[in-house]
């Protein structure tokens, strides 16, 4: 018996010993640390480089997306948000791989990368390290060849493939580069390296005129209906909202800038900021669209222009216009400008700042023609043709306005916990191509902006039925009533023509 308790007492002890190593190492457990922007990761990681190197940015992105793989591995779960969070903000957007991309590579595969960060987050929401690893994998695939396409390979990042066998390993698979062929180029200086002419005149001319092209078009489609209408006076108020806009885009990229210094985490806001004003927009330019397309018969036109005074837009209508005009520029005006100021910073590290102003007036000189085409050109069309195409032209921008705003809040991360998935309907949605003349009219292949643009689509063939019918029963109803007067003013005439008559005839 004694023995017996001897050996239990043992084993108690030895268990006893076992949960207590158990619990050290649960309560040692702790995140996986990382640095939340490239200014903290660059001394650390390549601390010899002089300016920023997109295939070391790419690397000291893998690391953060590693750590918030450790960490929601380990339960972690914040940290692991902050490091999906982080690597976009805190590198690809404010280091100029986001600006560089979309200009030299596409804008369609900025916003395959963004739409990947999203998925890093919602990874984590859901707690998925699986729907984790997947993103990551494809974010390092984008990443690392679209580095290879702006950046030269230093010498430094060639040395990281050497030290670092894992990296080295998914690297190769990613790109087909050995250490042989990053050490051979490594050797050759780029032509389109940051802060060059030609990088310097593509991206300024790239950015405003993709940006500026929306813009112009509302613009000039309210300028020119304005004009057909006999409202010509009324244009200066879309001109004052659309350079209002422009001095109100400084003021907000300086706030956004300086809020970004402060936190870099606040990027969000701006993406947030941008979602907002573009849905706002949708429902300006909703209102403007359905407005002309009610005043495309020439009749109805012409009523409604004899009940205003001077043949002027009412003040609703007015205001709607100019603050269309306002929000179209708007919308894009602080982006833009952000985008700006770290071009002019790597010109200016080299002699390429001469050629951002020629790319800038580039960019100008091709949105004024487009708009001089919509402005002197589309006003010779007939008045009824005119008013539909212009409506037409509203309800497409709207369309592409909400899915871009959409997009924007997920960049902002506030759709982070909406998932939308339809049998059948989503991975067709998934299989939509990715290219820039898409992007302008706001189509991306997520089933979270395709639905809503589709349910808008619907409402607007509707209300155009709609109003088309309204249009020509009130057109039936004015010669109706032209009829009815052109008799009325008839009818006294024949009376005094026979009270005038001479007896004899009576």
């Amino acid at each position: 018996m004694t023995s017996q308790i001897k050996r239990v007492s043992a084993l108690a002890a030895v268990l006893m010993i076992l949960a207590a190593v158990c619990c050290v190492n649960i309560s040692a457990a702790e995140a996986t640390p990382f640095y939340a922007t490239w200014e903290e990761a660059k001394p650390v990681y390549f601390p010899d480089s002089a300016s920023t190197n997109m295939n070391e940015v790419a690397y000291a992105i893998d690391k953060v997306i590693e750590a918030g793989h450790h960490n929601l591995e380990n339960g972690f779960t914040d940290e692991a948000y902050q490091c999906a969070q982080q690597g976009y903000y805190g590198y690809y957007e404010v280091c100029g791989f986001e600006r560089r991309t979309m200009a030299e590579i596409s804008g369609a595969r900025k916003n395959e990368v963004e739409f990947i960060y999203r998925d890093l987050r919602k990874a984590v929401k859901n707690n998925s390290l699986a729907d984790y690893d997947d993103a990551s994998t494809r974010l390092r695939t984008d990443l690392y060849q679209d580095a290879l396409l702006l950046s030269d390979v230093t010498p430094a990042f060639v040395e990281k493939y050497t030290s670092d066998q894992e990296f080295a390993s998914y690297y190769t698979q990613i790109t087909g580069n050995d250490q042989a062929k990053l050490e051979q180029m490594a050797g050759v200086q780029r032509t389109n390296a940051a802060g060059s002419a030609a990088s310097s005149f593509v991206q300024a001319f790239i950015i405003l005129l993709r940006e500026g092209l929306e813009a112009i078009l509302i613009i000039g489609g309210i300028v020119a209906y304005l004009i057909k209408s006999g409202n010509k006076k009324q244009v200066r108020s879309v001109y004052i909202g659309s350079l209002f806009a422009i001095a109100l885009s400084f003021v907000a990229a300086w706030v956004l800038g300086v809020i970004k210094n402060a936190n870099a985490a606040a990027g969000a806001n701006q993406e947030i900021i941008e979602g907002v004003t573009a849905l706002l927009a949708v429902a300006v330019l909703f209102y403007v669209s359905n407005w002309m397309l009610s005043k495309s018969e020439t009749e109805v036109w012409q009523n409604y222009l004899n009940k205003q005074v001077e043949s002027s837009v009412s003040k609703g209508s007015m205001f709607a216009l100019g603050f269309t005009a306002f929000l179209a520029v708007f919308r894009e005006g602080a982006e833009v400008i952000l985008f700006y100021q770290p071009i002019i910073s790597d010109a200016q590290k080299g002699e390429g700042v001469g050629f951002v102003w020629l790319g800038v007036l580039a960019a100008i000189v091709v949105l004024v023609i487009v708009y001089i085409a919509i402005r002197y050109f589309s006003v010779k069309l007939p008045l009824k043709p005119f008013f539909i195409a212009t409506s037409i032209l509203m309800a497409v921008m709207s369309i592409a306005f909400l899915g871009s705003g959409i997009k924007e809040l997920i960049e902002g991360g506030a759709l982070d916990n909406v998932n939308i998935y339809i049998p059948g309907l989503t991975p067709l949605i998934e299989k939509i191509p990715t290219n820039d003349v898409l992007d302008i009219f706001g189509i991306y292949p997520h089933t979270e902006t395709i639905v809503p643009q589709f349910i808008l689509l619907v409402v607007y063939i509707i209300l155009f039925i709609v109003q088309i019918r309204r249009s020509q029963k009130l057109k039936r109803e004015l010669r109706e009533q032209q009829a009815k007067a052109a008799l009325e003013q008839e009818s006294p005439e024949t009376v005094n023509q026979e009270v005038n008559q001479p007896e004899s005839i009576k």
